[in-house]
């Protein structure tokens, strides 16, 4: 039987995310009636700037006191699309307090206080969704934490960032460098006007400490989360990348050690083969690929970034959690049994792609082949070119781990036939 009563929503935040999902729940409510058993009233909508015009909200429902909002006690669900960690901590912490529900889009708090706070709704009895905080509108939390929950995952490793793809994509297909590729992705809207938690890994590093914490069942805070930013790959990197049959991609990888006994979390530039799925991810696209033992090779694509990609995830969670609430049940929570250690970089094993500027004279290719030997690390393949006393030398390992191969570069470093090293990527995705 059809409820009649409404379910409350309060909204915090009305920017490009909150005002299509204030615009979906007026547009769409009959169908929101019909999938979750009762209609859904937008009781209310904190905002910093309430004289702004926001078409389709009715004035008397804004308001600059989201406290006072979180706080009225007939809220069933809270929506949460400020960003940033305060005031949205303390707000989502008030909201299970005085009984609502809550979904989020913030990547930021939840990778950094996740646990905290999904602590804090098991004691009120309340859900805590967040499938908009990872890869917009591409359904991958829930995949991950209800379809995949009797699998063991082994490996993701995504474009969780559109914008970053956006650039690199540029980059490799025009020849362009990065600035150019960056001004080109800011007159298009995507990028900020500050760019840095995009090309520095700052935005992606958030969702892999997220997505490895639900994929291993182990709490994955966003401090250990290696990160690496994308601002020093140039157009020579995609050359050489050519050259083995490689792109390049600003990959989030979340990985289980062979022996099972720790995970690593890692965010970074890297080639990956053109033959691998995720090097077809063109533009502002993400796509997170899974690894498990029963379900074998799994790819998630689709845009992961924007208002109304970002608004369909937000609407999904929000069907999901009014659907609890009828029922007087919770979904899942948070599970962090496995407890695995985060193993640091350091122990993170894979190829390399190493530039160096040599000498161009006889004996250097020895020097540098025994300097790796020395540090255990393996090569794989070598390239050497130049000419009029000055040469490139391009050395591509077998598997090692970052601790041998930073020895390594360390040690070339000192040789005096070394004049530099032009660049150094790790190769994934074979």
């Amino acid at each position: 039987m059809m409820r009649t009563r409404p379910l409350k929503v309060a909204l915090l935040g009305c920017g490009v995310v909150g005002s299509e999902v204030a615009r979906i729940m007026t547009t769409h409510a009959d169908d929101l009636t019909a999938r979750i058993g009762a209609p859904v009233e937008l009781a209310g909508v904190a905002v910093r700037r309430p004289d702004r015009v926001r078409e389709g909200i009715a004035p008397e429902l804004v308001t600059t006191d989201a406290t006072a909002l979180v706080k009225r006690g007939d809220i069933d669900v809270v929506v949460e699309v400020i960003g940033g960690i305060e005031p949205a901590r303390s707000l989502i912490t008030t909201a299970f307090e005085h009984g609502a529900s809550v979904v989020s889009a913030n990547k930021a708090l939840l990778a950094q206080d996740g646990a905290a706070l999904h602590a804090i709704a098991g004691q009120h009895d309340k859900d805590l969704y967040y499938e908009a905080a990872v890869a917009g509108a591409i359904p991958l939390i829930r995949p991950l934490r209800e379809s995949l929950a009797g699998d063991k995952i082994n490996r993701v490793m995504g474009i969780v960032n559109g914008t970053t793809n956006f650039i690199l994509d540029k980059m490799d297909s025009t020849g362009a460098g990065y600035q150019e590729a960056l001004d080109e992705a800011t007159a298009l809207g995507y990028a900020e006007a500050d760019p840095t938690a995009d090309v520095e890994g700052f935005d992606a590093a958030a969702k892999a400490a997220i997505l490895a914490g639900i994929a291993f069942h182990t709490r994955v805070r966003l401090d250990d989360v290696y990160r690496e930013g994308m601002t020093e790959v140039t157009a020579a990197d995609f050359a050489s990348a050519k050259e083995m049959g490689c792109t390049i991609k600003l990959l989030a990888i979340c990985e289980r050690a062979e022996d099972g006994a720790s995970v690593t979390a890692r965010v970074h530039p890297a080639m990956i083969p053109l033959s691998h799925p995720l090097a077809s991810v063109r533009g502002a696209y993400n796509a997170v690929f899974v690894e498990s033992d029963a379900a074998g090779q799994l790819m998630f694509y689709g845009p992961g970034a924007g208002g109304s990609p970002t608004a369909s995830a937000v609407l999904g969670d929000l069907v999901a959690v009014c659907r609890n609430r009828l029922s007087g049940t919770t979904g899942p929570g948070e599970s962090a049994y496995a407890a695995l250690p985060v193993s640091p970089m350091g122990d993170v094993v894979t190829r390399y792609h190493i530039s160096l500027d040599v000498a161009d004279k006889p004996g250097v290719l020895a020097q540098v082949a025994t300097v790796f030997a020395e540090h255990g690390v393996s090569i794989d393949t070598v390239r050497q070119s130049g000419k009029d006393g000055e040469a490139s030398l391009v050395v591509v390992t077998h598997r090692a781990s970052d601790a041998a191969l930073t020895g390594t570069v360390e040690a070339l470093r000192k040789l005096d036939t070394v004049r530099g090293v032009a660049s150094i990527m790790r190769v994934e995705g074979e």
